[in-house]
């Protein structure tokens, strides 16, 4: 195997020198890196990665936690995230705690043991003592999907509230007014905020909103379909339903065609996400946007700017939801 002393033998160069365009120094001139990328490639040298963080003080690779790895929602973040990071040179380090306090603890600590420069965390059980905490200590983080206020610069959320509130606020646009909900589990700060903002549509509405037309969900499609199930058993009457996420709008979408209701004709639904299957269902999924991919590279562009002083940008740490209709949902009479 070749050693850092044979490229620099070979490049005609000293070890400062290569030691630097291993680095990616920006005090290295064209014609030196020339030589050393040369001298590498004839040696097939690859650098000692280890060493290199050792001196360094970088492992240039960044922890990402996240509460679970299946879903469209988790899978576009991830995608997002290791791409901006790949493309500043650095390595993604990825690792689940499943939603469960005592996983997600043990995810942090792996990936702070792993000695990565920073966190990008998208979790739900770890309460927001710990991370207040974690804040106070060596390794930089960012908080996805939550914000906690007494450390909110870390955080990039989405406005749930907002996202909640457009959903109910369409659905009684088109004229309806006994609308069922299928919320997320009511643990997580996001299904809270999301049915938070689904009440305060109805109510200024001037429409009640009845427990019986509510049924609490996990974010997966199964539950979407159950609830669905559960709101026909128990005989509630409904013209829409609203649910929490896609994945369970679709799973909601299936149980009603299994009791032979026609959609939009009979029953009404809209989503929440904009997950790329939306588009595929028939009839369209009408939902509300969630920037899963601007909130991740944002994220990411946080970490390079003060971690690996890279980029010079304005950070947003809130983001908006958007409403985008398709043909989910039928406008009914008004009376």
């Amino acid at each position: 195997m070749a050693t850092i002393y044979e490229v620099s033998a070979l490049a005609g160069v000293s070890l400062s020198s290569v030691s630097r365009v291993l680095n990616d120094h920006e005090h290295v001139s064209k014609k030196t890196k020339e030589k050393v990328v040369a001298a590498m490639n004839e040696l097939n040298y690859r650098p000692n990665t280890i060493a290199r963080s050792l001196a360094s003080n970088r492992s240039n690779s960044v922890g990402v936690l996240v509460s679970e790895l299946h879903g469209p929602f988790f899978g576009a973040m991830l995608s997002s995230i290791e791409l901006e990071l790949r493309k500043a040179g650095k390595h993604a380090v990825i690792t689940a705690g499943h939603s469960d306090e005592k996983s997600e603890i043990n995810g942090l600590d792996f990936l702070i043991d792993r000695k990565c420069d920073a966190l990008i965390l998208l979790v739900d059980a770890i309460s927001d003592d710990y991370l207040i905490k974690l804040s106070k200590g060596n390794t930089p983080f960012v908080i996805l999907n939550r914000n906690i206020s007494e450390i909110s610069d870390h955080c990039f959320y989405l406005d749930n509230e907002l996202g909640g509130y457009l959903a109910a606020k369409y659905l009684i646009k088109q004229g309806h007014k006994e609308i069922a909900y299928i919320s997320g589990p009511l643990t997580k700060q996001d299904s809270t905020e999301r049915l938070t903002g689904h009440k305060k549509a109805l109510a200024e509405a001037n429409i009640p909103f009845k427990e019986s037309l509510l049924y609490e969900g996990d974010y997966l499609t199964k539950s979407g379909r159950d609830g669905i199930n559960f709101l026909i058993k128990h005989k509630t009457t409904f013209t829409a339903v609203a649910c929490s996420n896609d994945e369970m709008a679709s799973g909601a979408m299936r149980g009603a065609r299994d009791h032979k209701w026609l959609i939009p004709e009979q029953c009404s639904f809209i989503g929440f996400d904009n997950a790329f299957f939306t588009e595929y269902l028939y009839p369209q999924l009408t939902t509300i946007n969630f920037p899963v991919n601007d909130m991740a590279k944002m994220s990411t562009q946080w970490i390079l700017k003060n971690v690996y002083k890279q980029k010079e940008l304005d950070i947003t740490n809130m983001f908006i939801p958007e409403l985008i209709e398709r043909q989910s949902v039928k406008k009914i009479n008004i009376n």
